[in-house]
C-alpha cells in the first residue's frame, strides 16, 4: 500500500480502544509536522523574496525576532490543533457508534490540507504587499 494511500486513505479504521484511536493520530504526526514545517520553510523563503524585490525592498525594516516567535507559537499552535483530531474522533465514534468509523482519515485529511493552507496564506499576501508596493511608489 503506498504511503498516501496508508496516511490519508485508511481502507478500514476501525480502532479497538481509545489508545488505538490514539496511536493511529500519533502514528501520523510526525508526517504532519514533516509537511507543515516544509511548507512554513517554503513560506518564510517566499515572502523573504517578496520583502527584498524592489521597488522599496522592505526586508531591512522587518525585525526578526517578533517573526521567529510567531514561528514557533504557530508551531505549537499547529500541534495543539492537531491534538485535538483523537478526542473529536473519540467523541464522534461515541456519539455515532460505528457510522463514525470513517471520522478519523477524514477528519486527518481536512486538518492537514486546512493546517498546509493556512501556512501559505502569507505568501499571497506578500504579493499582493509587493504588487501595491510596485503600483504605488
Amino acid at each position: 500500500m503506498p504511503a498516501i494511500e496508508r496516511y490519508f486513505f485508511t481502507p478500514v479504521y476501525f480502532p479497538r480502544s481509545r489508545w488505538t484511536v490514539l496511536a493511529w493520530w500519533e502514528s501520523r504526526r510526525p508526517l504532519y509536522n514533516a509537511a507543515v514545517g516544509l511548507t512554513g520553510l517554503a513560506t518564510l523563503g517566499a515572502v523573504l523574496t517578496f520583502a527584498v524585490l524592489p521597488p522599496r525592498p522592505i526586508a531591512e525594516t522587518l525585525a526578526w525576532d517578533p517573526i521567529l516567535r510567531l514561528v514557533v507559537v504557530y508551531g505549537v499552535m499547529a500541534n495543539l490543533c492537531y491534538s485535538l483530531g483523537a478526542p473529536v474522533d473519540l467523541l464522534l465514534r461515541q456519539l455515532f457508534g460505528q457510522r463514525a468509523g470513517a471520522a478519523g482519515p477524514v477528519l486527518f485529511r481536512y486538518g492537514f490540507v486546512f493546517s498546509l493552507g493556512l501556512t501559505l496564506l502569507p505568501i499571497p499576501l506578500a504579493a499582493i504587499g509587493w504588487v501595491l508596493r510596485v503600483l504605488f511608489p
